[in-house]
């Protein structure tokens, strides 16, 4: 049996650094996957699964963004430091720097779906497919749809969140236990939650500065940078077969991904009946199914 060999590292980035990881041979025939993970300000650490990929031939690239995880830590940098642009850049400065820019797939979850959506809409030369998975087209569809998911929790759930919300206690345990009723329901539905999701949670819990300033305080609550960014108008500009991938309960509801498949041209949506928001991990035989079966048909 062969061992499919993986490499870590850095790469500079301006000032900073991008810590990456890859798996199998880039350059031996098959595309690249290169994998963007959500947050903003999240880590890969959730993501590692999409290595196994690797071992039907296709290398798997996987990064943390600037900010958290093994890549440059900025604490202290303002909150206008950090835009999608700056994500966008590094993700190129990472393609030409591993030597992938040539010939790759974009697979990314959640907020890492919006940035590979916008970097696929440029046309860049060497690209060859995209993921978008659990990703909204924009922040404005997230909100609406958020506020409609927040109406079905349980009784007294919505309210508790609502107060800390106005009252800006939102680091308090009360709102925390009310949140984790939401996560449970619409972000992972799996109990207990999967090690590598934890390891990425409490990344961002040790470090949220990303999150916070381009997020908010949680997943429903969005009042940072992003708040009003989407990437809706250049979706018709993609020119890359495209796989959407949501889940039956996932936050990123079917209005929020319909952007998606009604603008980009060369588009195919598979909705996981038993997931949320991670179908990776919550229904992996059949995502390693879809995902094959996606990559294969790029020839």
């Amino acid at each position: 049996m062969s061992i499919t060999p993986t490499t870590k590292g850095t790469v500079p980035f301006g000032e900073h650094k991008t810590w990456y990881r890859v798996t199998g041979h880039p350059g031996s025939g098959r595309p690249a996957l290169v994998a963007l993970h959500g947050g903003p300000g999240s880590t890969h650490d959730y993501l590692v699964g999409l290595t196994a990929l690797a071992e039907s031939g296709w290398p798997v690239v996987l990064y943390d963004q600037l900010g958290n995880g093994g890549s440059t830590h900025l604490p202290d940098a303002p909150a206008d430091f950090w835009t999608p642009q700056l994500f966008l850049d590094e993700l190129d400065n990472l393609l030409g720097r591993l030597g992938v820019a040539d010939d790759y797939v974009l697979f990314g979850q959640s907020w890492g779906g919006l940035l590979a959506a916008k970097h696929a809409s440029a046309r860049p030369a060497g690209l060859r497919g995209l993921v978008v998975a659990n990703a909204p087209a924009s922040y404005p569809l997230w909100l609406r749809e958020m506020r409609v998911l927040r109406d079905r929790l349980p009784p007294g759930v919505d309210e508790t969140l609502r107060r800390h919300e106005a009252a800006g206690t939102t680091d308090s345990r009360e709102y925390f236990d009310a949140m984790m009723v939401f996560y449970n329901r619409h972000v992972c539905t799996l109990q207990p939650w999967p090690r590598e999701f934890m390891a990425t949670f409490m990344e961002i819990y040790n470090d949220p500065t990303v999150y916070y300033a381009m997020n908010g305080p949680s997943e429903f609550h969005v009042i940072g940078s992003l708040r009003d960014w989407g990437v809706t108008d250049c979706l018709p500009d993609i020119a890359v077969p495209t796989l959407l991938i949501s889940g039956r309960h996932d936050e990123a509801t079917p209005a929020t991904v319909q952007p998606y498949a009604d603008l980009v041209p060369d588009v195919r949506w598979e909705i996981f009946e038993n997931s949320s928001h991670i179908p990776h991990l919550e229904e992996p035989e059949r995502f390693t199914d879809v995902m094959i079966d996606f990559l294969k048909s790029l020839g």
